[in-house]
């Protein structure tokens, strides 16, 4: 009898285990990304990312209170790196949208890269963050704050050749 109850205590606390180092981790994301990645827990990059998303953000927050840590890698968008924008600027086409999801935040370091759009668009976003990253040859913005956002904290953050001459938007 109590081999059978050691067993059941051991199988209960074992599958606890299990459970938390799941729920703790989250999405890891690498490779190609085709349609708009809607995140709904916290993620990180486990590897650089190329974006072929047409008309609609890389990536989303499908959800409050998470963050996506770019771990040092890159999300690039369908720009070439030499001539930058391809003609006219898509403000749909943005690296990282928030959305409309508040308390939530992108942590470098890492880079988010030529796309024809912002490279990170906080939307309608109450309290969020960008950390830590650089986002480079954008055809609007590097990062963009929406009027309708508010509370965002930017730090430490490096934007480099962003904004076009049809959309002279810059850098932050």
């Amino acid at each position: 009898m109590q081999t059978v109850k050691a067993f059941v205590v051991g199988a209960l606390a074992g599958s606890a285990l299990m459970l938390s180092a799941t729920s703790a981790h989250g999405e890891d994301i690498s490779g190609t990304i085709v349609r708009t990645l809607m995140l709904s827990e916290n993620t990180r990059l486990i590897g650089d990312v190329t974006c072929n998303v047409t008309g609609a953000p890389c990536i989303a927050f499908g959800a409050p209170n998470i963050a996506l840590n770019l771990n040092g890698f890159t999300i690039t968008g369908p720009n070439d790196a030499a001539t930058g924008c391809k003609g006219t600027s898509v403000g749909t086409e943005t690296g990282i949208s928030t959305n409309g999801q508040s308390n939530v935040g992108v942590r470098g370091p890492g880079v988010v890269q030529r796309f024809q759009g912002d490279g990170i668009l906080f939307l309608g976003t109450a309290k969020g963050w960008v950390q830590g990253v650089t986002t480079t040859t954008n055809c609007m913005s590097g990062i963009r704050i929406n009027p309708t956002s508010s509370g965002i904290s930017v730090e430490s953050n490096v934007s480099v050749r962003n904004g076009a001459a049809a959309a002279a938007c810059g850098g932050i």
